[in-house]
């Protein structure tokens, strides 16, 4: 994927998170769950420190795991409650941004699928349904395949996009007198 699939899930998740919260805190909920939705993807580091690509820490390998994402969510939700915030709904917040990556990500039409039930299993999955065009990496992003998957990503996920941006009414307070 391109990551614009991942971006739009994550801010959409934020604004679902925050409601009719102050635009200030919907937008610091919709980067904050953008970039958890983005994290798995860090693993492309794998590629300058030469770890092969089918290798467990090797791009879509553990980063992509159901049960990593788990483990995050958990660790997110114990940090929620102990400074006394929403715990539940940050650990499931967080679970459906970083759990959705690897799901995304296996149903695109190339790689090696994405090693969603590490570390029970290291085989590499794709889901039936397989809408999403493998992205080039790097450079490659800046070709004509390239823009062709920025352009089908945008259409897809064109729904999350609305939700997430779409101008909501705020609530109008009654004027105290």
């Amino acid at each position: 994927m391109a990551s614009f699939g991942h971006v739009a899930v994550g801010m959409a998740l934020g604004r679902l998170g925050v409601g009719q919260a102050s635009p200030r805190r919907v937008g610091l909920a919709m980067l904050g769950l953008s970039a958890l939705a983005m994290l798995p993807d860090a693993d492309v580091i794998a590629f300058v420190l030469r770890i092969p690509y089918a290798a467990t820490w090797g791009h879509r390998g553990a980063s992509h795991s159901l049960l990593l994402a788990a483990a995050v969510a958990l660790g997110v939700a114990a940090g929620t409650r102990l400074a006394r915030g929403p715990a539940v709904k940050a650990g499931l917040l967080t679970l459906a941004a970083l759990g959705s990556h690897g799901l995304l990500d296996a149903m695109t039409t190339g790689g090696l699928g994405a090693a969603l039930l590490w570390p029970l299993d290291d085989t590499r999955y794709f889901l039936p349904l397989r809408p999403i065009p493998v992205a080039p990496i790097g450079a490659g992003m800046l070709s004509r395949r390239g823009l062709y998957v920025v352009v089908v990503e945008l259409l897809l996920f064109l729904p999350f996009w609305a939700y997430a941006l779409w101008p909501r009414r705020r609530a109008v307070q009654p004027e105290e007198g």
